[in-house]
């Protein structure tokens, strides 16, 4: 069967008429709560160690183009708390590292680099650190 160079263009009209068909209307944003559930038991590590953070001041501004960061910088016991709530996870999904003579753990394996990534560190001694990532949107950023 032979076509015309006219009807395969029609037909493609029509197709592409149809992917390109307008939409109804967006529904409406859904304003309620987010539903929560208590916090595991993982999650005082993090709420320990931010607390801290927030207390000392060691808390600071990261980005790249699109993303928006608030690190949360603890040490001492929260941090030591964090790092051996990690040894398990880490050693199993490949992400304890070791990395300018201290010994990385993050709470996902990293794919680029630590951008993002929540991870705390230990020199092997008496020195235990973690960075905790909030993602803020560019509200950080606005001039008040």
């Amino acid at each position: 069967m032979k076509r015309s160079a006219g009807g395969i263009l029609m037909a493609v009209a029509g197709i592409s008429a149809c992917a390109h068909a307008p939409a109804g209307p967006p529904d409406p944003l859904d304003l309620r709560p987010v539903t929560t559930l208590a916090a595991p038991p993982h999650a005082r590590l993090y709420a320990d160690c931010i607390g801290q953070a927030i207390d000392a001041g060691t808390y600071a501004r990261a980005s790249d183009p699109g993303t928006e960061l608030l690190v949360f910088s603890c040490s001492g016991q929260p941090a030591r708390a964090f790092y051996d709530g990690l040894a398990t996870r880490s050693q199993a999904m490949g992400s304890e590292y070791a990395v300018d003579g201290r010994t990385l753990r993050t709470t996902e394996p990293l794919q680029r680099d630590r951008f993002g990534a929540d991870g705390c560190s230990w020199d092997g001694a008496t020195d235990w650190r973690c960075d905790i990532t909030l993602r803020t949107g560019t509200f950080l950023t606005d001039t008040p």
